[in-house]
C-alpha cells in the first residue's frame, strides 16, 4: 500500500514539444563515447588503451581509489580514440562499434546471495556505476552501507521522459534490482511513483510513496527530504529507474545491455518520440531525422532543459541521461524587452507578464536568459519553488564564501545541484545556482570527504 506525499511548492514549466508516446529504433551509432566527467570525482585508471578491441560489458577504467569499481563498454569494438585534456587527464573514450555485437558473460546471479556477493558483482560488471550517494551526488563509496535506498519513478522536469511509458514489460529486470539492492542497506528501498499503473508501483522488497504536485516533486531528492533527510555521518544512496532495468538484465542474464529509451523532445523538434538506443550513442543519429535543420540555430541538450548538459551536433547521449531536447538557441534580445507586457513567457510574478491567467498554455521557449548576471536580490521567489526543508538563499551564499560549518548547518549533506534548477529559472539575479551548490559540494568532499 502506498503512501501519498503532496508537495505544494514547485512550479510546472509547460513546454511545447513533448515525445508522443511512439517507439522507434534508432540509427544504429557507428561510435559511442563515455565521458569520465559524468562519474562526479571518479579519477579513472585506463585499461583498454586505443587499438584495443573490447565487448559489451569489458572493462574501459576503473576507479583510482577504489581498483574493484568498474566502468565498462555500452558495446563491443575498437577503442579509436582515447581523448585527454590538461595533465593527460581523460575526457572520453570513443569506441567504434561492431556490427555484430558481443558480450562478457558474467552468468546468471542468485539473487539469495548475501551483500558482500551481490556488492562484489555489481562492482565487477560495470552496474555500481548506477548508484549515486547523497552527501557530495557521487557515485557511492562501495565500503559504505546507506540508510536508505531512494528512487524516483516520477518524472516531473518538463519535456521529461514518462516512465510510466518507458518501463512497461521491464517488471522483471526492475524487481531482480530491488531486490538485490535491498540486501545493501539497513533501512530499505524507497520508490515514488506518480500513479497506481507505475510499472514500479508493486514490487516486493520496497516501500512506495504515491507523489503528487507540481515540479520539483519528481525530484529524487524531494523523496529523500520529505522521507528521510541526511544528516552529518548520514549516507543514503539513489538510483535512476531506468538504470534499474540494466542492473536487474544483467542479474537475470549476465550480460550488461546498455540499452536506453530516449524521448527525443522540444519545440525545434518537428516530430518528438522515443527512441530505443544505447549510452553513449551519438546524438545525431536522433535528432537529425526528425525536422531538426543540422545548420539551424538550435541548442542540443542531453537530458532535461533545467539541469541537462548542452552537446556539439557530434556529441553524445551521456551516461545517465533518458531524453534529448531540443530547443531553439537564445542569441537574440528584444529592444526594451523589459519594459513592456509579456505574453509568451513563464514567471512566477505577476508583474507585466500574464502566464497565470492561462496555466495550462504550452510555451515554446529558448535558452535566453532575459536578464544578466547581478548580486543576489532578497525577493522570497526561491522559497516559493523550493519545497524542501532548507533555506535556499542562505546555502547558496554560505557556498560562494565557503563557510563549510555553516553548509553543514543550513543541510549540505542532503541536497544535489539538480534541487537548485528551479530556483535558478526563477532567480531574478541570473546566478549559477546548479554550479555554486556543485562547487560547493566539491569543496565539502575534498575538506570533509
Amino acid at each position: 500500500m502506498s503512501k501519498d506525499i503532496r508537495i505544494k511548492k514547485g512550479l510546472d514549466i509547460k513546454l511545447v514539444g513533448e515525445a508522443e508516446k511512439t517507439t522507434e529504433n534508432a540509427i544504429i551509432s557507428n561510435f559511442y563515447t563515455i565521458r569520465p566527467e559524468d562519474f562526479h570525482s571518479i579519477i579513472p585508471k585506463l585499461v583498454a588503451k586505443e587499438g584495443t578491441h573490447v565487448k559489451a560489458g569489458e572493462t574501459l577504467f576503473y576507479n583510482k581509489d577504489n581498483e574493484a569499481m568498474k566502468f565498462v563498454s555500452p558495446v563491443s569494438g575498437e577503442v579509436t580514440e582515447v581523448q585527454r585534456g590538461p595533465r593527460r587527464r581523460i575526457d572520453a573514450i570513443k569506441i567504434t562499434a561492431d556490427k555484430e555485437q558481443s558480450y562478457i558473460d558474467h552468468g546468471k546471479f542468485d539473487l539469495s546471495a548475501d551483500a558482500d556477493k551481490i556488492r562484489e558483482h555489481l562492482l565487477a560488471s560495470g552496474c555500481w556505476a548506477f548508484i549515486k550517494q547523497r552527501p557530495y551526488d557521487v557515485v557511492a563509496k562501495s565500503d559504505s552501507t546507506p540508510k536508505g535506498i531512494f528512487i524516483s519513478g516520477y518524472a516531473s522536469a518538463p519535456l521529461s521522459a514518462d516512465l510510466n511509458y518507458t518501463l512497461v514489460g521491464k517488471e522483471a529486470e526492475l524487481q531482480a534490482a530491488v531486490t538485490a539492492l535491498s540486501k545493501l542497506t539497513t533501512g530499505g528501498v524507497h520508490i515514488s511513483v506518480g500513479s497506481p499503473n507505475s510499472p514500479l508501483a508493486n514490487l516486493e522488497h520496497t516501500t512506495t510513496y504515491k507523489v503528487s504536485g507540481p515540479h520539483p516533486a519528481g525530484n529524487v531528492g524531494t523523496l529523500i527530504n520529505k522521507i528521510s533527510p541526511v544528516n552529518k555521518g548520514e549516507t543514503v544512496w539513489t538510483v535512476n529507474a531506468q538504470d534499474l532495468v540494466i542492473i536487474g538484465e544483467m542479474l537475470l542474464t549476465g550480460k550488461f545491455n546498455a540499452e536506453r529509451i530516449v524521448a527525443l523532445a522540444g519545440s525545434s523538434v518537428k516530430k518528438p518520440r522515443y527512441f530505443k538506443t544505447k549510452i553513449g550513442s551519438e546524438v545525431s543519429t536522433m535528432v537529425y531525422d526528425n525536422g531538426v535543420e543540422q545548420n539551424g540555430n538550435d541548442r542540443i541538450i542531453s537530458g532535461n532543459v533545467l539541469t541537462g548538459k548542452k552537446v556539439a551536433p557530434d556529441g553524445s547521449l551521456d551516461y545517465y541521461s533518458n531524453v534529448i531536447t531540443v530547443i531553439p538557441e537564445g542569441d537574440d534580445y528584444e529592444f526594451f524587452g523589459w519594459n513592456k507586457p509579456v505574453f509568451n513567457k513563464i514567471s512566477t510574478s505577476r508583474a507585466l507578464t500574464f502566464s497565470w491567467l492561462n496555466p495550462k498554455k504550452k510555451y515554446a521557449l529558448n535558452t535566453n536568459t532575459n536578464g544578466e548576471h547581478r548580486a543576489f536580490v532578497t525577493t522570497g521567489t526561491y522559497e516559493e519553488v523550493f519545497p524542501l526543508d532548507i533555506y535556499p538563499m542562505q546555502i547558496l551564499k554560505a557556498c560562494m564564501y565557503k563557510d563549510l560549518d555553516e553548509m553543514e548547518a543550513l543541510g549540505m549533506y542532503e541536497v544535489a545541484p539538480e534541487d537548485f534548477a528551479l530556483t535558478e529559472f526563477v532567480c531574478v539575479s541570473k546566478q549559477p545556482h546548479q554550479k555554486i551548490i556543485r562547487e560547493g559540494l566539491d569543496l565539502m568532499l575534498k575538506e570533509i570527504g
